[in-house]
């Protein structure tokens, strides 16, 4: 090819968590040659290196386990994605994670089992773990596999700016790698940009989180679905920089207590500590309000907090956090909402695939049970990708941008985060009022006017992504405006008088 040839994949994956990995791992066995565009640099930068708690598996008892994920999801899962997921769950573990990858699952002291924890929502325990940083151990050997695959690349600090459409079908993405924009063609485009952390202040998800894949489906015309579902998570450090405390703490026996030194959980659900995480997300919040905090009391814990989950045990210290009670309060975690796909991620536009977190499977409804993010991740993964194979790219016109006016004002993109991050905080959080919810929109509305107005004459990676984030703030209001009735993360409430500038 000449430095003038476009150029051209049989599949394009964006996104390099276990999805994308998944997926691009399926295409390369059916025979494709894969390209993965990633911005991270490194694996830490994808929001499954973050992942704590395990990866669930059905451990002989599906049924139990679709009764979790309908009772977590406030019964408005799809029953018909979740037995996709359930029958292809443990196969896939099988597969990639224990033979292709070796991944070394905590055992039993005598090691003849797998050391099985429970998170929240779990009627058993069924959730394979190493320690409490599994994504870690999932996401870095899987890197490396696809690295020594001879038919994908992985290209690193590399962002995806818009999607290549012509007449309602995609053909690849226009990249950040010139001023102006590299155009990239491919037979079949999938995405897997992971979720929307960066939309909110607090949030357990890396800072390049900013809805992107979700935000170019919609421009190009791709339906997207129940984005008002934003999961919060219960139990995140009460401070600065907030870092997620596993809910396999509270699983093995940890509690939480209010500012009173009292156990609240029993009063507000029966599994008290385990109830779904918009319960006790709501409680904590409830709780902090009323008595000025809430700690997870790490006491109960038969062999020691440092003896069963050691890697977070480190990070507290670090951070100067001594004792058995640490400070806890709700932080953003997941969407439960995305782009709308079928069983095999494809999504309403013609070659474009959606997998993880940015995707809408069916399988979550209001509100996601622990630990099936990276099943889920991996289960689709495998169907977009073996399903994407076998159509030739096509070359076609890409969208003209222009970077002609001088760079970014400095801190604009900063400061229109900033604002951003604020209205989502104060109005699409764990309560949603409609009147305030109506007041968000007309902020963002008008903080994405400002944005494009940029847009039409710059481009770079820092620009598309506070314009990604905008629009899908945006589509998350217009969500939750348009649902008035309450279920898992959507809580609609009384107006409590805030306001947002």
């Amino acid at each position: 090819m000449t430095s003038t040839d476009p150029e051209t994949t049989d599949v394009l994956v964006v996104g390099s968590g276990i999805a994308g990995c998944a997926a691009a791992l399926a295409a390369a066995r059916e025979g494709a040659d894969v390209l993965v565009l990633t911005k991270a640099t490194r694996p830490e930068d994808a929001s499954t290196d973050w992942a704590q708690g395990g990866i669930s598996t059905t451990r002989g008892d599906p049924e139990g386990f679709k009764e979790d994920i309908l009772a977590a999801s406030d019964d408005t899962a799809e029953e018909d994605a979740i037995d996709v997921l359930l029958a292809e769950a443990d196969d896939a573990i099988e597969d990639v994670l224990l033979e292709t990858l070796e991944i070394p699952f905590d055992e039993t002291e005598d090691g003849d089992d797998f050391d099985y924890t429970r998170e929240a929502g779990h009627s058993m325990r069924r959730i394979l773990h190493v320690d409490a940083e599994t994504g870690t151990h999932i996401l870095r050997p899987f890197l490396a596999s696809l690295d020594d695959h001879d038919r994908i690349e992985i290209r690193q600090d590399t962002a995806a700016l818009e999607l290549v459409t012509d007449e309602g079908r995609v053909h690849g993405v226009l990249s950040d790698e010139k001023p102006t924009g590299h155009p990239i063609y491919a037979g079949t485009t999938i995405l897997a940009t992971g979720g929307v952390g960066a939309l909110y202040p607090r949030s357990t998800n890396p800072d390049d989180a900013t809805g992107d894949g979700i935000a170019m489906a919609a421009l190009a015309g791709a339906d997207v679905r129940d984005l008002e579902y934003v999961q919060f998570h219960p139990t995140a450090y009460d401070g600065e920089d907030p870092f997620l405390l596993s809910e396999a703490i509270r699983g093995e026996g940890a509690v939480l207590r209010n500012g009173d030194g009292e156990r609240f959980m029993p009063e507000y659900h029966p599994d008290a500590d385990l109830a779904p995480r918009d319960v006790v997300s709501r409680a904590v919040a409830r709780e902090r309000e009323a008595t000025g905090e809430v700690v997870l009391d790490v006491s109960p814990l038969e062999d020691g907090f440092a003896a069963e989950f050691p890697t977070i045990a480190e990070t507290c210290r670090d951070r100067g956090i001594e004792g058995e009670q640490i400070p806890v309060a709700p932080c953003e975690h997941f969407l439960c909402g995305g782009i709308d796909v079928d069983e095999y991620g494809r999504t309403t536009l013609d070659r474009l695939y959606a997998v993880g977190e940015c995707s809408r499977t069916g399988v979550h409804g209001a509100n996601r049970l622990a630990s099936t993010s990276l099943l889920e991740g991996l289960v689709w993964g495998l169907r977009a990708g073996e399903d994407a194979v076998g159509r030739e790219s096509e070359v076609v016109d890409a969208p003209d941008l222009r970077n002609s006016d001088p760079a970014l004002p400095e801190r604009f993109a900063a400061e229109k985060f900033t604002r951003l991050r604020k209205t989502m905080d104060e109005y699409l959080g764990l309560e949603r009022d409609p009147d305030r919810v109506s007041r968000a929109g007309a902020v963002l509305r008008r903080l994405k006017g400002e944005v494009d107005a940029y847009v039409r004459t710059r481009t770079s990676r820092e620009l598309y992504e506070l314009r990604h984030a905008t629009v899908t703030a945006l589509l998350i209001t217009r969500a939750a405006a348009e649902n008035t009735e309450s279920a898992g993360c959507h809580r609609v409430s009384e107006d409590t008088g805030a306001t947002a500038d």
